[in-house]
């Protein structure tokens, strides 16, 4: 996993998070909103790993050596919570009460936080909105829950308006060709085409 130093783009976001992990000011609920491939689940997977870092910078940059960090890498940081579902189209109410609802009422086992992050939340049924709305409206103060997703019109407006929102733009063209010729290596001919083809959508440029 990269640091926030990595990311291309999305540089306003970037600093969000950083204002708000290093201020202590964290919100209890926000929606990252970009098209797929637009970095969501790398900025909400650094956004965690900042939040649950145990020696971060005084930019908020987490320091990838601590424990914390170390399990994040590893994949098993016990307080960041991915929620799963089994139906491939749906997040179904019992997706939402089992994995956050009666997850969230546990406090932290190592960290202030304890972190959920909903990959494809606009997949939630409208039952799953209104279980995570309980939620949402009295978290515990250890709580951040992060909905990640392509179509923020698929959520209730009460969802909405209670969640931070931070929308993932296109990058330029010259940012995504610059990408493909330094970090991939890609001739310039190619790069030309393959960010023209993306329309400032880096996932889609490397696909």
């Amino acid at each position: 996993m990269s640091s926030f130093k990595d990311v291309v783009g999305h540089k306003n976001i970037i600093k969000y998070i950083q204002n708000a992990v290093t201020a202590e000011a964290v919100s209890h609920a926000y929606i990252l909103n970009g098209e797929r491939g637009s970095g969501k689940k790398l900025l909400a997977n650094l956004f965690a790993m900042s939040l649950q870092c145990q020696d971060r910078d005084e930019d908020g940059e987490a320091c990838g050596k601590c424990q914390s960090c170390r399990q994040v890498l590893s994949g098993n940081q016990p307080d960041i919570i991915r929620v799963t579902h089994e139906k491939p189209n749906t997040i179904s109410v019992d997706d939402i009460r089992v994995q956050v609802n009666d997850d969230i009422v546990i406090r932290p086992y190592s960290s202030k936080y304890k972190v959920y992050i909903i990959a494809d939340a606009d997949l939630m049924s409208v039952q799953a909105q209104n279980a995570l709305l309980k939620t949402i409206e009295e978290p515990p103060s250890y709580a951040v829950i992060l909905l990640l997703t392509a179509n923020e019109d698929a959520f209730l407006p009460t969802i909405l308006s209670r969640c931070v929102q931070l929308k993932l733009k296109p990058l330029k063209d010259s940012a995504v060709k610059e990408y493909l010729l330094e970090t991939m290596g890609v001739k310039e001919q190619d790069a030309d085409v393959y960010a023209a083809f993306a329309r400032g959508n880096l996932g889609k440029a490397i696909h």
